[in-house]
């Protein structure tokens, strides 16, 4: 019985039985041109189920990486199934382009089959996170310096764009921050005054409210919803001006993108968010004003008396001293990661989402070490 077939193309290959197996005979060119037509003859041709295969390569022509491959792969095949494979015939240059193939193929393979361990991976995410550190702290670097020389020279900085986003991130905030921040202290109200009433001190919810409202939540709250709208505001604006190059287009024509897209929105958000720290501060006691009213009968005279003998001035100034520099926090990170958006809006959308998470990871951190720092030196 002869087992034969014929390539029909300008690579050729042509099945023969032997005695102990077949023989493959290969010839023409084994180049990209005609690889796809190769490819499905080879994977047509009806081979023996035993015996010895042998590849007789004499007869190639030329031969290219594709054409390479496509005998690698055809070997490798032929071994997986148990067959003993031997070449020869192949000429030095095309046995060298051969042997490359093998090579780059077995650290494909051995790269597929080995999954990474834990300790791999926390390494990994290890040296990541430190890059993106040292990126962030770079950044910072270079906005300092770009905001000294700004300082020194306000001619270049571009106040209209300062004034759009004071007014984007500041006026246009009013509304949720003012309603968070009075059910923030009208919850604070209502739990407090349960408990004060037990024991007849009432009075003492104006101290609760007050103190906890502009030391620490009203901040605090303040700089996380700043960070969730104009933070991410920030992200995904830079963020699509990169992947649509105008970021390029920008520096084609010599406009420093830090200088028009970083420095008016770190300007405007250290302006607007020590005035919105007051807004939620006036709100938020409003609330408790309100509950404490309702809940245990403190007229709104009485708690305003009371409150003015429990806030102090430094008391008040240590929660407004805190908002510019999460403002900072808020701008820079917010920046940082839509200059890191590469590619595509799926690129974009998560450079936002990690803005937004950096953000109030950092402004907590950096509330955790104000309220140790004033634990400290007792103010």
């Amino acid at each position: 019985m002869a087992l034969s077939r014929i390539v029909d193309s300008p690579a050729a290959a042509e099945l023969t039985p032997r005695a102990a197996g077949a023989e493959l005979r290969c010839a023409g060119a084994w180049v990209l041109r005609g690889i796809a037509g190769l490819e499905q003859r080879l994977e047509a041709l009806q081979w023996p189920r035993a015996g010895e295969l042998m590849i007789d390569a004499s007869a190639v022509t030329a031969m290219d990486t594709s054409g390479a491959w496509l005998l690698h792969r055809t070997m490798r095949a032929l071994q997986g199934r148990g067959r003993a494979v031997q070449l020869r015939g192949l000429r030095p240059g095309f046995d060298a382009v051969l042997q490359l193939v093998a090579e780059r193929a077995g650290i494909t393979r051995t790269a597929a089959l080995g999954a990474p361990g834990m300790l791999y991976r926390i390494g990994q995410a290890s040296w990541r996170g430190l890059l993106n550190a040292l990126g962030l702290v770079a950044f910072l670097g270079e906005a300092a310096v770009l905001l000294a020389r700004s300082l020194a020279d306000p001619r270049r900085i571009r106040w209209r764009a300062v004034l759009h986003n004071l007014q984007s991130a500041g006026y246009a905030a009013l509304p949720i921050t003012g309603l968070l921040s009075f059910l923030m202290g009208v919850v604070i109200a209502y739990q407090g005054a349960e408990q004060l009433a037990r024991f007849g001190a009432n009075i003492y919810i104006a101290d609760l409210v007050g103190l906890s409202m502009a030391r620490e939540l009203s901040p605090l709250l303040t700089a996380i919803i700043v960070a969730g709208r104009s933070g991410s505001a920030y992200a995904a604006q830079i963020g699509t001006m990169k992947v649509t190059e105008e970021i390029d287009a920008l520096r084609t024509i010599g406009v420093v993108p830090m200088e028009l897209l970083v420095l008016p929105k770190m300007l405007a958000l250290v302006v607007a968010l020590p005035l919105l720290t007051v807004y939620t501060d006036v709100m938020g006691i409003l609330g408790g004003m309100v509950m404490a009213r309702a809940q245990v009968g403190v007229t709104f005279s009485a708690f305003l008396d009371r409150l003015g003998h429990a806030m102090t001035l430094s008391s008040y100034l240590t929660g407004i001293g805190k908002a510019p520099v999460f403002a900072l926090i808020i701008a820079l990170v917010g920046c940082y990661q839509g200059f890191q958006a590469t590619g595509s809006a799926d690129s974009v959308g998560r450079q936002t989402t990690v803005s937004v998470v950096q953000a109030i990871f950092l402004v907590i951190v950096i509330d955790a070490l104000f309220s140790i720092a004033f634990s400290r030196f007792q103010i």
